[in-house]
């Protein structure tokens, strides 16, 4: 079985994010979708709100499964036996960062790979900081979320 992690803040999670855990479901038999807590972060919603709206949009995609870790990404990895750490990319910004992330994680462990998939056509501008800047503007974000995580924002 070829196994996946695809992690991340998902604060919240977008539809740029939901297009990248779609596809990579189509290439993986099991994809565990990751929200991570980093510590140097602060966070729009709690870490249940954003575990929550990562299940609820993920939930008619079967073989992905939303996990939570407060630890190192690569580690969770190993320990679930994927061999492939998924991550987006919207453009050539997200690079430099991706690139470095990607070499510390086969420092941590040369036998898990990381993997890239590029933004789709239209949903590379989508970031979770653009979200909630956009809502806290009074811009309306329903064609930037899923549903779920569009009630999470409605509830503040």
């Amino acid at each position: 079985m070829k196994k996946a992690i695809y992690p991340g803040s998902f604060d919240p999670l977008t539809n740029g994010h939901l297009d990248i855990i779609k596809r990579a479901s189509d290439v993986f038999d099991k994809v565990y979708v990751c929200v991570a807590d980093n510590p140097m972060k602060k966070y729009f919603f709690t870490t249940e709100e954003r575990l929550n709206m990562a299940k609820e949009s993920c939930k008619d995609i079967p073989n992905v499964e939303v996990i939570y870790t407060d630890g190192v990404v690569v580690n969770k990895a190993h320990e679930l036996g994927c061999k492939v750490i998924v991550r987006g990319l919207r453009a050539v910004t997200d690079f430099e960062f991706e690139f470095q992330l990607a070499a510390a994680n086969e420092f941590i462990n040369d036998e898990i790979e990381t993997m890239f998939l590029m933004a789709s056509s239209g949903k590379g501008f989508i970031s979770s900081s653009y979200v909630k800047d956009f809502y806290l503007n009074n811009v309306d974000i329903s064609s930037l979320v899923p549903e779920p995580v569009l009630k999470y924002f409605k509830k503040r």
